[in-house]
């Protein structure tokens, strides 16, 4: 190296992203001008713009009419704006992300119809279908303007406003993905009348973790609201939501967006829900699965002293509350080994450094850095207790 120059060259820059979450209903109905207001404030429909819409096919078996809804907002009333057809429709659930032919079937899709990054793929469905459609738009040409429009209590209230996108690989859940914004998330809670109740209940286990970790206010909340929210008051339920969204996003802007670090706090009770879900094939909700690392991890909370034993009954019987059991087969079929190899996995997916939220109180949180099996292995046998 000539002595004349430094050994080394230093870039060093931020990039600010800022996205709004909507509250609406009816969102494609003509008299809604959110989603057109939305389009309009962009200032980039100056010149020809294209927008691809991909849905999860749940979502139009309850609303047959969707597709002509979409085709009529469209039509005439956002000028410069090119709804491609025919709108894509792909299979949701965890499904949509073990199969690569749905990834390449939406990429194809982008390069067919000409998307570029100037145009709009929006993504209509459960948390699933927007991690799908929210990769493909972020991997093509190096990432395409996403809106979502979660329409399950799951991706309302927190992975549709969220940031990362996915798919599954190496039989290892999210193990390809990408953190990427979206421009803009409008929820709809129309879409949540037609969920069945388990789909309905599945979504409030994210609402009562991020209560758990920050919020005993909103836990108290909850357990003021589980009998109505289990009504289906949609009111309550649209409370919940906002609530929920909103400790997410805040934590989001104020914390570690793109997880450079290995603390994960939004993850409380998901390294083992992870596992629960696969070793399931995914016939357990993610909701469902989060429930019951909720419950692991509280019992586990308080076998290391960092809770009371009455705090484990509330959080137990909040959980019950609203629906959630701990019965499933596949939780008696696991075994202490899938545990330890949950672990490691969880541990590989933080980037090697094993970091865990645990309780020390509700509303409350610390990190932890090393797990003792022996607690572990009995916070567990209690869980498969519980009645």
């Amino acid at each position: 190296m000539n002595e004349q120059f430094p050994n080394k060259i230093v870039s060093e820059f931020q990039v600010s992203f800022r996205y709004e979450v909507y509250f609406t209903k009816h969102l494609f109905d003509s008299a809604n001008a959110c989603l057109r207001d939305f389009l309009y404030s962009e200032g980039n429909l100056r010149s020809d713009k294209k927008v691809l819409i991909v849905i999860d096919s749940e979502v139009l078996n309850h609303h047959p009419s969707l597709i002509s809804e979409i085709k009529t907002y469209f039509q005439n009333r956002i000028p410069n704006l090119q709804l491609m057809e025919p709108i894509l429709k792909i299979v949701g659930g965890e499904e949509c992300k073990n199969e690569t032919i749905h990834w390449e079937t939406i990429v194809s899709a982008i390069h067919t119809y000409g998307i570029d990054r100037h145009s709009y793929v929006i993504g209509i469905g459960g948390g699933a279908i927007l991690d799908l459609v929210g990769y493909a738009a972020a991997v093509s040409h190096r990432g395409i303007r996403l809106i979502r429009i979660p329409t399950t209590v799951l991706s309302q209230n927190d992975s549709g406003v969220g940031v990362k996108n996915s798919i599954n690989y190496f039989g290892k859940k999210n193990f390809l993905g990408t953190f990427a914004p979206p421009v803009a998330v409008f929820n709809d809670s129309h879409f949540l009348t037609s969920l069945n109740d388990r789909d309905w209940r599945s979504g409030v286990a994210e609402a009562i973790k991020v209560a758990l970790i920050k919020d005993k206010t909103f836990f108290e909340w909850l357990e003021a609201n589980s009998d109505a929210c289990t009504k289906r008051d949609l009111n309550v339920m649209q409370s919940l939501i906002y609530q929920c969204a909103n400790l997410h996003m805040s934590h989001i802007s104020k914390g570690d967006p793109f997880e450079f670090g290995s603390s994960r706090p939004l993850d409380f009770g998901h390294w083992f829900a992870h596992k629960l879900e696969y070793l399931s094939n995914f016939s357990i909700r993610h909701g469902e699965a989060v429930a019951c690392g909720i419950a692991l991890d509280s019992i586990y909370s308080h076998l290391i002293g960092l809770i009371n034993k009455e705090d484990v009954s509330r959080i137990i019987q909040l959980l019950q509350s609203f629906g959630f059991s701990f019965d499933d087969p596949t939780l008696f079929q696991i075994g202490y080994e899938n545990l330890v190899n949950a672990l490691g996995e969880f541990r590989e997916h933080l980037g090697g450094k094993l970091t865990l939220l645990m309780l020390n109180g509700i509303g409350s949180s610390q990190e932890i850095y090393e797990v003792n099996e022996k607690h572990l292995e009995t916070a567990f046998l209690r869980l498969l207790e519980i009645k």
